[in-house]
């Protein structure tokens, strides 16, 4: 077996595992048939598909052997009721696993096409719940599938069977827990959904420590919530973490148009969130529109094509769209059940591509064209999530934030080992517990040997405060309007209307100067943003949050009542003793990321997160210049850029020999 303390990339010569690397490809279910792929095996039609996908320049596709065809096991029942034997229908079982021999069979042509079209496979190998509806065996309809321990039995004994049996066909990329897993039953406890996770984990590498384990769940929790789905629990357990980033199901996302700002980030965000507080690599394994009610085909191509740039340039894994053809011509259940199931595909029913499955297809093109993986990208900040808050929310805005005003973080939680930064986000600070003293203490040591920290306060209760942050709380009560506050320092020259933010706030801190320099206050005079220094490094404290308001508020990134929150995270860059980049931008809507190929080269990524065209000027640091597109042209030399909508430049930099890199 493969020790579990080793770092994924060095356990396996995987795509998945390698930094840089980015796949591109689809959730599959026959054109015919979805979720009765195996119950109406056709060849024919697998093969057509596979052909048709491949052609298209797919790279991967995630299969689902759906569990009762493939484990149809039932009881037969004696006197009274009683359970007497566990057959497959009237047939004694062929052996202790109860797994279909045909069903295996279908499977391996299935594996054999997928090789003989250039496709790799992703098994999600407990497939009982899909789309909306539960599938399990017969034997064990009724019973907790993630807690019982005569369905773990069962289920260990039959992934154990399709591992071993498909663990050396070269189509095999890796082995997904299932699709996501964590909604086939309630879960008592993150203790239980920890042990179903160890189990299935554990029966997979019994097999097979060559390919990684991919989580496969929907939608992990957060540590202080009652959810039991936890990142380092699976991070823990298995190889590759998975975002299924639909703006539908996912809090604070669903508030703009899908081709915005918010959207445009949210793959990236999670996938980001869940990768850096897991430590392990992480991949958004579902991503689509779902149907056109939310965006029309072309703004759906636009969309991806965005999704797709955002999610290489930060070391997202791959995408994998939700899914490979529509299934609206279906009548069982689950798509007669849920319209918004019924028209996902890359591909329509007749068969005829959307534009998605062009921009797939041109972007994989793209990569496996480059002259070499993308590097790790810098970045200049660590951001925090400390208990009380809505972590997810708060770390989302505050990963927008830092793309607008031209910066890159990592996010950790508050319990975990400080990560090296000269930057440190604090946002919206929560609650009566948010962090411990230890943490604070390790915290301000780095504040004193000279680095930055920002952090927002929402109500949350700190200690110290006075000395640290050089102000003093006089009292505390409870706001009934929304905060307004001027912040001229940051707008110098500016109308006064456009320096001043209004925000929801729960708390007034009412604040006496205390050795901070004020760079904004409230309408009333209180001080509300300010700046101390501490030891070698500076505080800024800003006293409402407002990464919390804009996690909640549509708008309030983009459009008429969007408001230049940006412009407070440039301030802590600019103040903060952080390297500068080769790249300068002023554009909020462009997000850029440098990627350094040696001292003196650097890939810089320009992805435009806006629906229309956006200028910039490739302000370069003395010394630079762009010297070679990789995607899309460079403007000539001292003409202004103009990006198209939802799209990408990606060039490379080089510095003169008397250069040096900042």
């Amino acid at each position: 077996m493969s020790n579990p303390t080793q770092p994924t990339s060095a356990r396996f010569n995987n795509p998945l595992t390698t930094p840089g690397a980015f796949l591109v490809g689809c959730n599959y279910w026959a054109s015919h048939a979805g979720t009765q792929t195996w119950s109406d095996w056709r060849a024919e039609v697998v093969a057509a598909d596979l052909k048709q996908l491949g052609e298209a320049g797919l790279q991967v596709l995630r299969v689902f052997p759906l569990w009762p065809d493939f484990q149809p096991i039932n009881f037969l029942y004696g006197g009274g009721g009683h359970p007497f034997e566990i057959r497959q229908g009237e047939q004694p079982l062929p052996d202790a696993s109860g797994v279909s021999a045909e069903a295996l069979d279908h499977f391996a042509v299935l594996a054999d096409l997928a090789q003989q079209n250039g496709l790799k496979l992703i098994v999600g190998l407990l497939t009982g719940w899909m789309s909306g509806r539960l599938f399990v065996p017969p034997a064990l309809e009724g019973r907790n599938v993630l807690t019982d321990p005569l369905a773990l039995m069962w289920e260990t004994r039959f992934v154990r069977v399709f591992v071993r049996r498909f663990k050396d066909h070269p189509a095999i990329l890796a082995w997904d827990l299932g699709n996501e897993c964590n909604c086939m039953a309630p879960t008592p406890s993150a203790e239980a959904a920890w042990a179903w996770t160890s189990a299935i984990s554990n029966a997979i590498r019994a097999e097979d420590a060559a390919h990684p384990i991919v989580s496969g769940m929907h939608s992990l929790d957060e540590p202080d919530e009652n959810g039991h789905w936890r990142i380092a629990h699976q991070a823990e357990l298995t190889d590759v973490l998975t975002t299924h980033p639909y703006p539908y199901f996912t809090p604070h996302c669903d508030q703009e148009p899908l081709n915005t700002l918010r959207n445009g980030l949210h793959a990236t965000a999670q996938t980001r969130w869940y990768g850096d507080v897991g430590g392990v690599a992480a991949l958004a394994e579902e991503v689509g529109t779902l149907g056109p009610m939310f965006a029309s085909e072309a703004i759906a191509a636009d969309y991806l094509r965005m999704a797709l740039f955002s999610l290489w340039a930060n070391d997202c894994r791959g995408l994998l769209w939700w899914c490979g053809y529509d299934q609206n011509l279906l009548t069982h259940a689950p798509y007669d059940w849920t319209p918004i199931e019924r028209e996902l595909g890359l591909i329509r029913a007749d068969r005829s591509p959307k534009p998605v499955l062009a921009e797939m297809g041109r972007f994989g093109r793209f990569v496996a064209g480059l002259p070499q993986p993308l590097p790790p990208r810098l970045t200049e900040a660590v951001c925090i999530l400390t208990h009380g808050q809505e972590q997810w929310g708060v770390a989302y805005a505050s990963f927008i934030l830092a793309k607008q005003a031209g910066f890159d973080l990592v996010f950790q939680y508050a319990d975990q080992p400080l990560k090296e930064a000269g930057l440190y986000l604090l946002p919206s600070v929560s609650g009566g517990l948010p962090f411990t003293r230890r943490f604070w203490c390790d915290l301000e040591q780095r504040v004193r040997a000279g680095a930055a920290l920002y952090l927002s306060l929402n109500d949350g209760i700190l200690s110290p405060f006075k000395e640290p942050f050089g102000l003093e709380v006089q009292t505390r009560e409870k706001r009934t309007t929304l905060a307004e506050i001027d912040l001229p320092a940051l707008f110098p020259g500016q109308p006064p209307e456009r320096a001043r933010f209004r925000v929801a706030s729960p708390a007034k801190y009412c604040l006496a100067e205390a050795g901070a320099e004020i760079l904004g206050r409230e309408t009333d005079a209180n001080p509300a943003f300010a700046r101390h220094s501490w030891g070698q490094g500076q505080i800024f404290f800003l006293s409402v949050p407002i990464e919390q308001y804009l996690s909640t508020t549509p708008g309030g990134f983009v459009g008429s009542q969007a408001q230049p929150f940006w412009q407070i995270y440039r301030c802590l860059l600019a103040q903060a003793a952080v390297p500068p980049r080769v790249l300068r931008k002023d554009n909020p809507l462009l997000g850029v990321t440098e990627h350094p190929l040696d001292a003196n080269r650097r890939v810089i990524v320009l992805v435009n997160y806006s629906p229309q065209a956006q200028s910039a000027v490739l302000d370069l640091a003395p010394g630079w210049r762009a010297t070679e597109a990789w995607y899309a042209s460079l403007p000539a030399a001292g003409a202004p850029l103009l990006l198209p909508p939802n799209d990408a430049l990606v060039f490379l930099a080089e510095a003169s020999a008397w250069a040096s890199a900042p």
